[in-house]
């Protein structure tokens, strides 16, 4: 039995008022910096991170295209800090994610992307660092403090800075709305654990998680939180491209996660989920449409571009407590430290 809460599960209960705290203290900075970006009216955007950061940037890349329109581009942060390589980025918008605002590669991709004409952002858990020296612009994501080395308030937090950023830029009251209720939302999310995955995964060491468009992002964290937490092998892919391969190593018992959002990629996600169920997997979605996959309990929020972050919550809560079942813990995963730099 457990004796004591983790510091990641201490940290997913405070994922609400995080957002409640970005939603408050936040204001300002958001208006000042969507006002500069209307200006800039850029037609396109880069985006550059690591790890769950590029994540949130997966996230943002949906939302920008599918309600502003505007392409989003990941950018290697190589090009600038080890190739040295100018881009044409005159008139883009360059937006940078680091939780901790310190990797040099992160920072030396800031700097270029100013140099080669961009308007640069960064959203971060640390305004004085020097990712937020390197930017044009800094939007504190008002995490506090995450101790556990497993990153969720500030995945959260980092996600809703960048689509609250976006939301104002194109003034939509239906997105803003949504996210002024996100805070509620999620701490309903964070009471869901969903145990039957935790047994249905039992001591397999492989499983694949899915999602498609804004989902997708949350499924990719999802695959990295269950190796780092977990030291579980998880591969997340496309609904739209598991059954071009990689299905084929799907046998009985095998675990299988479907993340869906309220939205157009819904049905078609609950439809192959359940030809993967047919071929023996254990598959669970977070939709009401699959037939034979197993449905999973869910919160949505009101906004189908905001129901990732429910859905990423109630699996921080799922996760942490699998790991803790293994015997593991998620605060200190073996071979990994809080912040990572990188050249």
């Amino acid at each position: 039995m457990q004796s004591q809460i983790t510091r990641m599960r201490r940290e997913i209960v405070e994922i609400p008022e995080a957002v409640e705290r970005l939603l408050t203290a936040g204001t300002h900075d958001v208006r000042r910096i969507a006002e500069a970006v209307r200006t800039l009216n850029p037609p396109m955007i880069i985006s550059v991170a690591r790890g769950s950061s590029d994540h949130v940037c997966t996230y943002l890349k949906y939302a920008s295209e599918i309600l502003l329109g505007i392409p989003v581009a990941s950018v290697g942060p190589s090009v600038a800090s080890v190739y040295h390589a100018p881009l044409k980025l005159n008139r883009s918008l360059c937006l940078t994610v680091s939780q901790s605002g310190q990797s040099p590669d992160i920072v030396a991709m800031a700097k270029s992307a100013t140099q080669d004409g961009a308007l640069s952002v960064a959203l971060t858990n640390d305004a004085s660092s020097p990712l937020a020296h390197a930017s044009a612009h800094t939007l504190d994501i008002h995490a506090g403090p995450e101790l556990s080395v497993a990153a969720t308030k500030t995945f959260v937090t980092s996600a809703v800075a960048g689509l609250w950023l976006m939301a104002e830029w194109d003034r939509n009251a239906a997105l803003l709305a949504a996210l002024r209720d996100l805070p509620a939302r999620l701490e309903e999310a964070a009471k869901i654990n969903w145990p039957q995955v935790r047994e249905a995964i039992g001591a397999q060491q492989s499983l694949f998680t899915l999602g498609r468009g804004q989902a997708l992002a949350v499924s990719n964290e999802a695959a990295l939180k269950f190796k780092e937490t977990s030291q579980l092998h998880a591969e997340s892919y496309s609904s739209a491209e598991v059954l071009h391969g990689p299905v084929s190593i799907v046998g009985e018992g095998f675990p299988v996660l479907a993340f869906a959002a309220a939205d157009a990629a819904e049905a078609p996600l609950a439809d192959i989920s359940d030809q993967i169920a047919t071929k023996g997997a254990q598959v669970f979605a977070t939709t009401s449409k699959v037939k034979t996959a197993t449905q999973l309990e869910y919160v949505r929020t009101g906004h189908p571009i905001t129901d990732p972050l429910s859905l990423i919550v109630s699996f921080y809560s799922m996760v942490e407590a699998f790991a803790t079942s293994r015997g593991i813990d998620p605060d200190a995963p073996r071979h990994l430290k809080k912040v990572t730099e990188t050249l």
